[in-house]
């Protein structure tokens, strides 16, 4: 099949939706433009500011879309392109935009709190309780698979045979493995994450002290962008897995700490040039490769194939897909800082709605460039090699390089150098938003262990941070990504579950229809818990003699079945809440809510 059949039928789906369910959803929750949104109501000109739409647009898009719509459609594509297709066009259009705009929504009509916050009110203390445990829970497995990504990134390499490169050849450095010639891929982005990185506080300074004007400012990051991938060419930095994740926990650990306009900030600022050039590549070779005729490689439905290499295809490839269907991770970035920002309610469903759409349309790009550039043998080679953790970052960046060589004749090498840039942006950009959150999360606890009142230690960001690293270290050297990421996609769709569930409470209570959510909250929970005891079932059914789980398998085994605990403990009091058809007893005073990915 041409993959620009695919390719556009997704797309008009896409765009249908945004015209139609949008709106549907959107008279049901009873947005009102006469109602004064938080941003006018709680102006202070630094979290609560009116701002204009495409604005508001371009920070939600950018918190949002991380690796995860690519990373997941690449592992679903072993069930065939068909499967991962569908859901990918079902999950955006009935759940995940539908959870990150009501999430978006009630949190508006709650004064801009967080999803956290808001159970309070609607599930009561103990509910607030597991649920923020819980966030805390999945936020360090996030964090854990994505430093793993960024590692495989960063060192990645390929047989220069298949880069089409020769010892010694001037664009990539070459080594032996295993008596094969290999080009290194990854040095070169690891140059470029280091210059990038140097240069961040300077774009801060520029930015948030002097106030320097825009454009020039967007002339200076393009130019440190381009810097940056010439060094690494001429100098890549050569590091092993292992260090570069110690490397990676101190640079993280700074970004978290310190103030968001010294590092994050202007890192994203930089670096967001690499991701939208990335997407217009994307874009436009998948649509050049369908006028010329190029057909996708790999079979529509190849289950049984993807059932005996990954499990049975439901529940997993609802949860290996994760962020390019419905993603919990949106409604802790919705409920943080963007509906801070949103000046009127209609802007909701243009936002919360359109920008999850949008990031489906990413995935759906992913799942279509692999499908259709990268030859099935290698996929399999490089995502599901025997006796290796497999590598989906790596099977992006060479199906980039092999599309650009076919439309454009660039070297494969080369192109395979951009899809390491691109998906390690998207890579850093997510940890640095999900240990910042955890980091939030965690004084969040403590705020209500200790009453309002916790000890100087626990209100300590320095303190906090620390925990939320090292939390994210342990668990990224006792698993592997194939192995937590299971793991992570059922806990990241748990978020969104509960997050609908608490929402379905609020229009309950409010006496609003609310099927649209307890639908999809549901669903969603049915198949989370489905692949959490599948997981927690085989590593240990797999435990050899005097063991009690599989070998390595103790802290995922154990944080899936803390995960199922939480998740469950929190449903137990939606359900009473939700047969008593009433909130519990008032609202009750407001806890410190610091979930702001900005704010700090």
């Amino acid at each position: 099949m041409n993959v620009l059949i695919p390719l556009l039928a997704g797309g008009l789906l896409f765009i249908l939706a945004t015209r139609t369910y949008a709106f549907y959803v959107s008279r049901r929750l009873g947005l009102d433009d006469t109602q004064p949104p938080p941003s006018e109501r709680m102006q202070d000109g630094r979290d609560y500011v009116p701002t204009r739409t495409h604005v508001v647009f371009a920070h939600h898009f950018s918190v949002i879309a991380g690796a995860g719509p690519i990373v997941g459609p690449v592992m679903a594509l072993v069930y065939g392109w068909g499967p991962a297709w569908l859901w990918i066009i079902i999950g955006c259009i009935l759940f995940g935009a539908v959870h990150d705009m009501s999430a978006m929504f009630v949190s508006m009509r709650e004064d801009g709190r967080s999803i956290a916050d808001m159970s309070r009110r609607c599930l009561g203390t103990s509910g607030y309780l597991l649920f923020v445990a819980f966030v805390i829970m999945i936020l360090t497995l996030i964090n854990a698979i994505f430093l793993n990504l960024s590692c495989k990134a960063l060192t990645a390499s390929y047989p220069a045979a298949l880069l089409k490169i020769a010892a010694g050849d001037s664009l990539l450095t070459t080594f032996m493995k295993d008596g094969v010639l290999m080009g290194r891929i990854g040095g070169i982005a690891t140059t470029s994450v280091f210059v990038i990185t140097v240069f961040a506080p300077l774009l801060g300074w520029m930015i948030y002290k002097k106030r320097y004007p825009i454009l020039p400012l967007y002339i200076l990051a393009s130019l440190i962008c381009i810097l940056s991938v010439v060094l690494g060419f001429y100098c890549p930095i050569l590091l092993t897995e292992n260090i570069w994740r110690y490397v990676m926990s101190v640079y993280i650990f700074f970004a978290c700490w310190v103030p968001v306009w010294l590092i994050l900030q202007p890192r994203d600022f930089i670096n967001v040039q690499i991701l939208y050039a990335g997407l217009l590549l994307m874009l436009g070779g998948v649509l050049l490769y369908g006028f010329s005729g190029h057909h996708i490689g790999t079979g529509m439905f190849t289950v049984a194939e993807g059932e005996q290499r990954t499990g049975p295809i439901w529940p997993f490839l609802l949860i290996t897909v994760a962020c390019g269907a419905i993603s919990g991770f949106h409604s802790l970035a919705a409920t943080g800082t963007t509906v801070k920002q949103i000046a009127k309610e209609s802007e909701v469903r243009r936002v919360g709605y359109n920008a999850m759409i949008l990031e489906g349309a990413l995935a759906l790009l992913a799942l279509l460039l692999v499908a259709t550039a990268l030859p099935r043998h290698e996929y399999f080679n490089i995502v599901f090699p025997a006796n290796a953790d497999g590598n989906p970052i790596l099977a992006f960046s060479v199906a980039m390089g092999y599309m650009l060589h076919d439309i454009a004749g660039v070297k494969v090498a080369f192109g395979c150098v951009l899809g390491i840039l691109v998906l390690e942006g998207f890579v850093v950009t997510t940890l640095d938003t999900s240990v910042r959150l955890c980091r939030y999360m965690l004084e969040e606890l403590w705020t209500f262990a200790f009453h309002g009142r916790p000890p100087a230690l626990f209100k300590n960001a320095f303190f906090n941070t620390a925990i939320a690293v090292a939390l994210m270290l342990f668990f990224a050297l006792t698993s592997t990504i194939m192995a937590a990421w299971k793991v992570f996609g059922a806990g990241n769709q748990l978020i969104a579950a509960l997050a609908m569930t608490v929402v379905t409470v609020w229009l309950l209570q409010k006496g609003r229809s609310f099927w649209f959510t307890i639908v999809p909250a549901i669903v969603m929970c049915i198949t989370t818990f489905a692949t959490l005891g599948i997981i927690i079932a085989q590593n240990l059914g797999q435990a050899p003699a005097g063991a009690f789980v599989a070998p390595g398998q103790g802290p995922l085994t154990f944080a899936a079945a803390l995960l199922l605990a939480l998740s469950l403990g929190v449903l137990l009091v939606a359900v009473r809440k939700f047969r008593d058809g009433r909130g519990g007893g008032g609202e009750p005073p407001r806890a410190q809510s610091p979930v702001d990915v900005e704010g700090l």
